[in-house]
């Protein structure tokens, strides 16, 4: 019966190769190899035939035809030839029973040895011949460390830097290069997403790196990207993203000072933007997550917020409303039984003072638009529906945000007192 051996390899084949696969290799009838390979293979060839795998479809069909004719063939890919490698391929064109795997290091487990770093906790994501639409998604669940798998032609080191532009992360990771490892000529190097090398081997990785904490440039007085802010490690990309926090503090219509209490505030980004606009704005946050207290203080230090109007408690608000002054603003972000927290917040709302309320359904949305309206608040909603641009194959795409429903109520201001 004709088979074909699939054998992982890295850049430095043969040399690094195991004695049986290189076994394997010296005896077969015919090879199919990426390029690259066949060029360090040709001095040990023989008389066995060999064939390109460039391009892929011309080198499967010349595969087919060897082993027709009962051929021992034997073909070449990197790493672990099952893992976004050529065996999926393979499986879909050949028999099963034909088919035998020779699993090699992956280039991410090279990657991290090279790290010297545990990779247990890495997440990974794949451009090759994909959207962007994985790194996004990978991105915002805030990884310790993900690595991108590129595609020359598709997405390589810059498509990645401008990905992380694009969901305002790049402050939160240290990028590395790696390229042609298991190679001699291997290398890995930290780089800078303002001075990107243009020497790049296109056998290559990136690996993101997440800092202990955001690398803060110079702030812009509004509009923090996301990357500045601390998040929970347990729920990740569970924050306002900066678009919408823009939108509710010009709901917000903040006063240069007075209370605002912020319910639910998650890092506590909203608040603590509204601090940085208002510096004599006495600010109390509650959220009952376990954590948040030192969290929101910490992103407080990293704003360059004052810590003495600053009142974070780490409890359901319910619980805590009580002891809190009578606010001017209110924000109610989610969890808890919003109901309730509407209705104290409306009965002890200053005159003149605002509630807002960012949603994430109808349902919501309809039910306080009415309890704002029957506590005798003037209500304005809106709708945000909000696309970020993504780099795709050198051009650009529009990726969504979840659409989110404002609902603000205002008290009325008292009338001036007439003779």
């Amino acid at each position: 019966m004709a088979r074909i051996d699939v054998i992982g390899c890295d850049a430095g084949v043969p040399d690094t190769m195991a004695a049986p696969q290189r076994q394997l290799l010296n005896g077969c009838d015919c090879l199919l190899a990426p390029a690259r390979v066949l060029e360090q293979l040709e001095p040990l060839a023989g008389t066995q035939k060999m064939h390109s795998m460039d391009p892929l479809d011309t080198g499967l069909a010349w595969l087919a035809q060897q082993h027709r004719q009962g051929k021992h063939c034997v073909v070449l890919a990197s790493g672990d030839p099952l893992w976004f490698g050529l065996g999926r391929a393979l499986l879909q064109r050949f028999p099963r029973e034909d088919l035998v795997f020779y699993p090699a290091a992956t280039s991410m487990q090279q990657l991290f040895a090279r790290l010297k770093r545990p990779w247990q906790d890495a997440a990974w994501a794949s451009l090759h011949g994909r959207a962007a639409d994985n790194l996004v998604a990978g991105l915002r669940r805030h990884p310790s460390a993900l690595v991108v798998l590129t595609d020359p032609g598709q997405g390589g080191l810059a498509d990645v830097v401008a990905i992380l532009r694009s969901v305002q992360m790049i402050s939160c990771y240290d990028l590395w290069l790696a390229e042609r490892l298991g190679h001699p000529t291997e290398r890995l190097r930290q780089v800078q997403p303002d001075a990107l090398p243009t020497d790049v081997d296109p056998l290559n990785l990136v690996v993101l790196l997440r800092r202990p904490g955001p690398r803060v440039a110079p702030l812009p007085w509004f509009g923090l990207d996301d990357g500045v802010w601390r998040q929970h490690g347990d729920h990740p990309g569970l924050m306002t993203k900066r678009e919408v926090r823009v939108l509710l503090l010009a709901e917000l219509n903040l006063p240069p000072c007075g209370v605002m209490w912020d319910l639910g505030a998650g890092v506590g980004s909203v608040g603590l933007e509204a601090m940085r606009l208002r510096p004599r704005l006495e600010v109390h946050a509650v959220e009952r997550r376990v954590g948040a207290v030192p969290l929101i203080r910490g992103n407080a230090v990293t704003v360059g917020c004052d810590l003495h109007r600053l009142h974070v408690y780490g409890s359901s608000a319910l619980a805590v409303l009580h002891k809190l002054p009578d606010p001017d603003r209110v924000l109610i972000g989610g969890g808890g039984d919003r109901q309730a927290m509407v209705e104290q917040a409306a009965a002890r709302l200053k005159p003149g003072g605002r509630i807002v309320l960012p949603l994430a359904t109808l349902e919501a949305f309809a039910s306080v638009q009415c309890q704002l309206r029957d506590a005798g608040l003037a209500v304005h909603s809106l709708q945000a529906q909000i696309s970020r641009g993504c780099p795709v194959g050198g051009h650009t795409r529009l990726q969504p945000l979840n659409p989110v429903l404002i609902v603000s109520g205002r008290s009325p201001h008292p009338h001036p007192a007439t003779n």
